[in-house]
């Protein structure tokens, strides 16, 4: 039988996310409330400057633009503070926000632009080069070209600063557009795309409502709007980037309908993380594992009082127990986790500030109106405390991929589920364990050996910084073998007895087939997506190329 969620089920309001963030009839914090201060500058949107700033840039859309229901406004650009006024805005005029990341190049931005069927692009004026190529390339006019930032007063051109996008209408905070909360898309956003070309993931109103209830369910009651040393509550540092779901649910949504005063910074730098958290006595943070490993190893981080910090939520990859124990040992500050997908919109797992230490590896308890399943690969489900892949069904659970209904299909099982393609161990008290991807483990003479798994204990060893661990091929034995990528610890030698070393000291904490029999490589660092994915497929690649190099040195 599915596993239903151990929270009470919540009532989801049937509304649009404006109507549901903008028009409540009550909510825990005054008008006058600060929710975004940009870390840079120190500019801050109030709730009221916020939602009067969306309104007038929605009601521009529709009446300078003609701005129709379902049309995809694209936002390319770093992190913001005006991210969520054109995001609001345009959900007011019955738009789809589609993010992208700033990092893309032409080609990429090409694709999700035409593949969203976006009507306009938002961006800042350091990334206008490649907007506009892009642009170009998808048949979007320069004069559909939004400008976010604090650069309104220096526009040259056919662009336009977003607040110069302004309607002239009548008062009225509802346009008259319908929208169907169930069926009616919100955003689009685009996978990783690590096999193959990125697949738009689209999320409706509903799927987003629902998560940001559950979510405030969930983390919001640790949290308040008001209270606290200087009176206005705990603080956020906005670390995450935007165009990312994780981000985008965390930072921008779930502080709007809570009241979080949120310090974003537009990209993170470790020092400038630690000013922050020492000028605003920041409270907490959403963080993904590479900036935990910052916490736990850097030596900046005992330059600063980071005394406020109450504890760090860790998502986007697994986090092991030995890095959450290094940052406890450090700094007295909980590590706790979640889980979650652009699919799922994504937290669809969280631990409770208190159970932390009490399951620590885990990603906590499944989400409020939530059911799961741990499965093989029949899809026949497992004995409690066997690993299988994750299958799960809710509220938050996305509507499909945009224009692809094979691969719609491809990601449901016969019942429903949505598969997730992670393999999970569910404990008997609720608690969910994140093994690794279905794709990413390896088989060694056809046992699992889960590289997350390695990587978290070699995290343990004081000379390492990051690893990464994958299989490559040996056809002597004629299977794979664990390999890890090692990131030294400033002053240690990369010789081949330190690597020896590690092997060694690995092979004493995990059984015989998970050790490394690929050795171990050193490298300057791991690669990571912005979320702080570990892309193993560039390691992978690396791995392929040192093997034919040593083939052609034969």
């Amino acid at each position: 039988m599915p596993h239903s969620s151990s929270f009470p089920s919540l009532n989801i309001p049937d509304v649009d996310l404006w109507t549901f963030l903008c028009e409540r009839k009550e909510k825990p914090f005054p008008d006058d409330k600060e929710i975004f201060t940009e870390a840079e500058t120190d500019r801050t949107y109030t709730y009221s400057h916020l939602r009067n700033a969306a309104y007038d840039f929605g009601r521009g859309l529709r009446e300078l633009w003609g701005w129709k229901k379902g049309q995809v406004l694209v936002i390319y650009t770093p992190n913001s503070i005006d991210t969520a006024v054109v995001t609001l805005g345009a959900l007011w005029a019955g738009g789809v926000i589609s993010p992208a990341n700033p990092l893309y190049t032409v080609e990429e931005l090409t694709f999700q632009l035409k593949n969203s069927k976006a009507k306009a692009l938002v961006t800042q004026r350091p990334f206008l080069d490649v907007a506009c190529q892009a642009a170009r390339n998808a048949g979007i006019p320069e004069n559909r070209i939004i400008l976010v930032g604090n650069n309104k007063g220096d526009i040259s051109g056919p662009f336009r600063h977003f607040s110069n996008i302004r309607g002239n209408g009548a008062d009225r905070w509802r346009p008259d557009v319908e929208i169907n909360a169930k069926d009616d898309l919100a955003f689009v956003v685009y996978s990783s795309g690590t096999t193959g070309l990125p697949k738009g993931v689209c999320l409706t109103h509903r799927n987003m409502v629902a998560n940001v209830v559950q979510f405030s369910y969930v983390d919001g009651s640790e949290y308040r709007p008001y209270g606290g040393l200087d009176g206005k509550g705990d603080k956020l540092l906005g670390v995450l980037p935007l165009f990312h779901i994780y981000g985008l649910t965390c930072l921008v949504l779930s502080p709007v309908a809570l009241g979080w005063h949120t310090i974003l910074m537009e990209r993170f730098h470790l020092e400038k993380a630690l000013q922050l958290i020492q000028k605003y006595k920041i409270t907490f943070s959403y963080v993904p594992p590479p900036i935990v490993l910052a916490f736990g190893k850097d030596p900046a981080v005992d330059n600063y009082d980071l005394t406020s910090l109450r504890v760090l939520h860790s998502g986007a990859a697994p986090l092991t127990k030995e890095l959450t124990e290094a940052v406890w040992n450090r700094l007295k500050t909980p590590v706790k986790q979640g889980y979650g997908l652009s699919e799922t919109s994504p937290i669809t797992h969280a631990q409770r500030t208190e159970e932390w230490a009490k399951f620590m590896g885990s990603v906590g308890k499944l989400f409020p109106n939530m059911e799961a399943k741990i499965v093989d690969e029949n899809g026949n489900e497992v004995a409690e405390g066997k690993p299988g892949e994750l299958w799960l069904k809710g509220p938050n659970v996305f509507k499909g991929y945009l224009d692809n209904p094979e691969m719609t299909r491809a990601a449901f099982s016969l019942c429903g589920f949505f598969k997730t393609g992670d393999v999970f161990v569910r404990d008997k008290w609720g608690n969910y364990y994140c093994v690794d991807r279905l794709k990413e483990l390896i088989k060694y003479k056809g046992f699992p050996v889960p590289p997350a798994e390695l990587e978290g204990l070699l995290l343990g060893h004081d000379d390492v910084v990051d690893v990464c661990v994958i299989g490559v091929e040996d056809r002597a034995q004629a299977t794979e073998v664990p390999r890890a990528y090692v990131v030294l610890k400033r002053g240690v030698p990369a010789t081949e007895s330190k690597a020896a070393e590690l092997v060694e000291w690995l092979a004493k904490r995990v059984a015989p087939h998970k050790k490394l029999r690929g050795g171990v490589r050193f490298v300057d660092q791991v690669p990571k997506s912005p979320s702080g994915k570990i892309l193993r497929r560039i390691v992978r690649d690396q791995a392929k190329k040192e093997v034919r190099e040593a083939a052609a040195k034969l």
